[in-house]
């Protein structure tokens, strides 16, 4: 079985090297987040935390809570909304104080703990994914600013073992906290397009759909493959105009208009490699030459190929 379209979003997002913080906290206490990361995760084990943006409405989040913050905007978080923050976290996790003087204990190798009391009556995990790409671009564009999932609105098992490991010290903690902090985004973001207010694109509600989902699968696994709308009703076994009506339906877009999109998500963070040569970019996303490669890229994304390659990251 390949990957689903959630599955292949997240294949970008991953903890390996985020930034991960564990945070126990007596208050008052604040934390000022001014680092651009594209997306962060907050998960509050015990009492109480605000996540306040800088843009919109403040919220508390209890124990069992977990918030998603799409970047790369500013925000807060704290014991209380009028607490003045103590600490602010810049770009590559470099920390300071609110004057600009350099901190050095956020920036600690393995396992980063904030608060000096262990029993601090806060404790939290704060997880940040540098996400880079336009796969997973396609993933934060649909998510709002601020995500809230709480408790008692969903069951998710990893909450508890995140909770149970969290406060452990034992060989290859980093590690297992990353996994579990995938599994809670993960978690996480099911649980929020499941919601009928998260307006959850075509692409994510049409999973389930019988006709629909296969395909969407295939196009993800094998975008190099010269797709035709008929190919691909016959590969799934329907007819081509069933297909082309209900994928539109479904998803908002006729089946090669979104087989265009994905190849040239695909190409642009194949771009961002060092090894792979325009050429060999366009065999594997669908592309008969780089000539036709570079013609669609730039019509998709306003920039050529070469350009894109060598121009600045996006965040």
């Amino acid at each position: 079985m390949g990957m689903d379209a959630l599955a292949a979003l997240l294949d970008g997002p991953r903890a390996r090297g985020a930034f991960l913080l564990r945070s126990v906290l007596n208050p008052p206490w604040s934390l000022r987040i001014e680092d651009h990361a594209p997306l962060t995760l907050v998960s509050v084990v015990r009492g109480t935390a605000w996540v306040v943006p800088d843009t919109g409405q403040g919220v508390e989040l209890a124990a069992g809570d977990v918030a998603i913050v799409r970047g790369p905007g500013p925000y807060t978080v704290a014991d209380d909304p009028m607490t003045p923050p103590q600490a602010v976290i810049h770009p590559d996790q470099r920390c300071s104080t609110p004057t600009g003087e350099p901190l050095s204990e956020l920036r600690d190798l393995g396992i980063r703990t904030w608060g000096s009391d262990p029993n601090g009556s806060t404790m939290m995990l704060t997880g940040t994914y540098q996400v880079d790409g336009e796969v997973s671009r396609r993933l934060l564009t649909v998510l709002p600013p601020l995500v809230v999932l709480r408790e008692d609105a969903w069951d998710c098992p990893v909450l508890p073992l995140l909770g149970d490991e969290i406060v452990k010290d034992a060989p290859g903690q980093t590690a297992v906290l990353d996994r579990l902090l995938d599994l809670l985004l993960i978690a996480a973001l099911r649980a929020w397009f499941d919601r009928p207010e998260s307006a959850a694109p075509g692409w994510y509600r049409a999973q389930s759909d019988p006709i629909v989902g296969p395909a969407l699968r295939i196009l993800h696994n094998e975008p190099a493959r010269p797709w035709t709308v008929a190919s691909l009703a016959a590969a799934i076994g329907v007819s081509r105009a069933a297909l082309a009506r209900r994928f539109h339906e479904q998803v908002g877009e006729p089946p090669m208009r979104f087989l265009t999109g994905w190849r040239l998500a695909v190409a642009a963070d194949l771009l961002r490699g060092p090894d792979e040569t325009l050429g060999s970019i366009a065999r594997k996303v669908g592309y008969s030459s780089s000539f036709a490669l570079s013609t669609a890229f730039t019509r998709e994304h306003g920039i050529s190929p070469t350009r894109y390659r060598t121009g600045p990251r996006a965040g």
